[in-house]
């Protein structure tokens, strides 16, 4: 009988085997994390969502393995190497690495030493040495098989055959490989060499010209660091431990006694670990590594990309926006509420007095026209510069004025969806609305962008991209579904991240809103064409319909609107009421309300909704303004406190925007005056802080910070880490 994945999982992650079971039926059944997060409590045992994440991506690899051991069962069967025996074991194999060892030595190769020897012969001579028995002379034993029309003409070339038998046999020994893979494992050190003539072209890895460190703790960072820098032939890598305790180990286990046969297979061994062992399983464990790195860089990144997300909306008002620039002048553009362009221009605030009067009489008259509410200016080129020029014209009413962070708005500007939305604009026009666009509401516009061009990563190019693919994917499916969307203003990309839509359903649906105009309740959702009972079920709780039902702008799922309705009139009075009136609310008496499908973990989250229907999780916006202190590198002197703004968490510290065109570093050991374990446990993306100037590398263009306390700032702190070109995912 086929063992069940959900006892595997649920011992792995310490929850019971019907909480995994259900997840997996859900998720088989077509649901959603999110969904089953959300409302489907009662069956999974309000597991969260990372649970449910981790469940799904282990029977995931559970899946594979068992299709991995269907087809080594399959190859071993048509080549009649199958025995009882084997296949108890190859069922019994509970990791890929131990399988894999199982069928090593059965498996299809190139032709070797070892089979090389076996055709001259010379196997029952390898049984006879490795029997290690006392008195055996291998030499003896050797001359039965000199056979020069075999290929064997000296007794020496007998043992050599034997011995390249035996070293295959350490190297395919499944407990052998256990041992040493355990000892690379816990003991392997990683290190690292310049190249000879070299240095030059690598000075960036200069940390890693002469570097080592043992394997456990190498950071995500430095790993993915020291593999570009082997990747561009600028060091040589080797991830081993000590080679005495791997020889041992294997001498332990193979070797008895000290006698000549001994001798023999102490050779072997040592054959066999340094020609064959080693440099497989430090292939394996550099894997491992690199996974390993790989999923933490993933993780920070999935993160930042969620912080970034998450980040506070300006809320539906009229914006005018500039993607500023010097030579070229500055692309203003002004939306509506909705984010519709209204009008396109273009001003140079930094140039003549005369270009500077007219940027100023358009973007008055702008501002006028359009009832602008609020300004956005791109953090890019100029930027400095033309908030100045903004902030000091009189709009004869108070204006915010916002620098947005426009990492990626060149992406979008070039990319199909810009082209469809803004089909006879160019580029320019595009990035500057994409910027207005983020000022308003920064999920709705970043959807539109491949998260790897924001700018918040580390090494997100080195790391596995279908690994980084599916988190990110993950994360942007969560932001969405938890801050909830409004169907009819909602555009397709938006849409498609809802859960149990995707692309096509969501054009379908905006298709339809467009001709037969808004959405009066969820429920009308069901006319879309294609969009079926279960696309429904899955979607409907995170789309919110405004101006109809009060249930239909809220996260209660309609599953349960007869439930809310009932409550509503048990105590004389309407749903409008029972969300307006916290008395009301706190009358309910929950349990009356159980069913066999309805339990108390449901009913809480209906009346926490009931309270807030349909309320923004995110964060308040509050404009920021950087000091008019600083505007460029040279302005910058040790010592100076600077209000900025946290652009990307990595593992070694974070990045703050001081407002001088370049980010500076606050390492790890200046984020506090306490010990911090991680960066992320401290700062996050959006963050507004407040930071200290350590040092300023000008010709580098390098910048180092700190969060501490004035009076401990830069005391006792390690040289500043910074990453190698790329590194901070700009």
């Amino acid at each position: 009988m086929p063992h069940d994945p959900a006892h595997t999982i649920a011992a792995e992650l310490g929850v019971s085997y019907g909480q995994v079971s259900a997840v997996a039926a859900l998720l088989g059944d077509g649901a959603t994390v999110p969904f089953i997060a959300r409302y489907r409590k009662e069956r999974t045992g309000s597991l969260d969502e990372v649970a449910i994440t981790t469940i799904r991506d282990r029977l995931r690899e559970l899946a594979l393995l068992a299709e991995r051991k269907e087809a080594i069962v399959a190859s071993l069967a048509e080549r009649d190497l199958l025995t009882d025996d084997l296949q108890a074991a190859v069922a019994a194999a509970s990791s890929m690495a131990g399988l894999e060892d199982l069928y090593l030595p059965y498996r299809p190769k190139r032709r070797t030493r070892a089979m090389v020897a076996r055709e001259r012969g010379l196997e029952p001579l390898t049984v006879r040495v490795l029997a290690q028995e006392p008195g055996t002379d291998p030499r003896i034993e050797a001359e039965r098989f000199v056979r020069p029309d075999d290929g064997v003409n000296t007794v020496d070339d007998a043992l050599q055959g034997a011995r390249d038998i035996l070293a295959e046999t350490v190297s395919e020994t499944p407990e052998a490989r256990a041992e040493i893979r355990d000892l690379f494992a816990k003991r392997a050190v990683v290190r690292s060499k310049v190249v000879a003539g070299r240095e030059a072209d690598g000075a960036t890895y200069r940390d890693y010209f002469s570097w080592e460190e043992p394997l456990a703790e190498a950071a995500s960072h430095r790993v993915l660091a020291v593999l570009r820098a082997e990747r561009e032939g600028i060091v040589r890598l080797s991830v081993r431990p000590e080679e005495d305790a791997a020889l041992a180990a294997l001498r332990r286990r193979f070797v008895r006694g000290a006698g000549p046969c001994a001798e023999q297979v102490a050779l072997a061994v040592e054959d066999g670990y340094e020609r064959l062992l080693a440099p497989s399983i430090e292939t394996e464990i550099r894997s491992e590594m690199k996974e390993r790195a790989d999923r933490e860089a993933v993780r920070v990144f999935a993160d930042n990309v969620s912080q970034l997300l998450l980040a506070p909306p300006l809320g539906r008002k009229r914006v005018l926006a500039i993607d500023p620039g010097y030579r070229t002048g500055g692309k203003v553009v002004c939306l509506d509420a909705q984010g519709k362009l209204l009008r396109d221009d273009v001003i140079y605030p930094i140039g003549s007095a005369t270009a500077q009067a007219e940027a100023r009489r358009k973007l008055v008259e702008l501002v006028g026209t359009y009832e602008i509410e609020a300004v956005a200016i791109g953090n890019g080129t100029a930027s400095r510069e033309t908030e100045a020029f903004v902030r000091a014209i009189d709009f004869g009413r108070t204006i915010p004025v916002v620098l947005v962070n426009e990492s990626g708005a060149s992406v979008y500007s070039a990319s199909e969806i810009a082209r469809a939305e803004l089909p006879d604009k160019d580029v320019t026009v595009r990035g500057a609305v994409s910027i207005g666009r983020r000022l308003v509401d920064p999920l709705s516009e970043l959807v539109k962008i491949d998260p790897k061009a924001i700018g918040v990563g580390q090494y997100q190019h080195d790391v596995d991209q279908k690994m980084l693919r599916r988190s990110l994917d993950d994360v942007v499916e969560h932001c969405v579904n938890a801050v909830g969307v409004e169907v009819n203003t909602a555009g397709a990309p938006l849409l498609a991240r809802v859960s149990g839509l995707g692309p096509k359903l969501a054009e379908t649906i905006v298709g339809y809103r467009d001709e037969h105009g808004p959405f009066h309740r969820r429920a009308d959702l069901k006319k879309v064409p294609r969009l079926g009972p279960k696309a429904f079920e899955q979607a409907a709780g995170f789309l919110r319909i405004q101006g109809g039902d009060p249930l239909d702008a809220s996260a209660v799922h309609p599953e349960s609107y007869a439930l809310v309705r009932r409550m509503a009139a048990d105590l004389g009075c309407t749903v409008e009421d029972l969300m307006q009136k916290a008395e009301l609310r706190a009358r309910i008496d929950l349990d009356r309300y159980v069913t066999d499908t309805v339990g108390l973990p449901t009913l809480t989250d209906i009346v926490a909704e009931l309270a807030k229907p349909g309320r923004d999780p995110r964060e308040r916006f509050e404009a920021f303004a950087f000091s008019d202190d600083a505007h460029e590198i040279g302005d910058l002197v040790p010592g100076m406190r600077l209000p900025g703004i946290v652009t990307n968490v990595v593992d070694f510290g974070a990045f703050v925007d001081i407002g001088v065109h370049q980010d500076g570093l606050v390492h790890v050991s200046q984020l506090a005056d306490r010990y911090v374990e991680h960066p992320s446990k401290v700062v996050k993306v959006g963050q507004r802080v407040v930071v200290t100037v350590l040092e300023v590398d000008a010709e580098r263009r390098r910048i180092s910070l700190s969060l501490r306390s004035p009076r401990s700032a830069g005391r006792g702190a390690p040289q500043g880490e910074q990453p190698p070109r790329g590194g901070k995912g700009r």
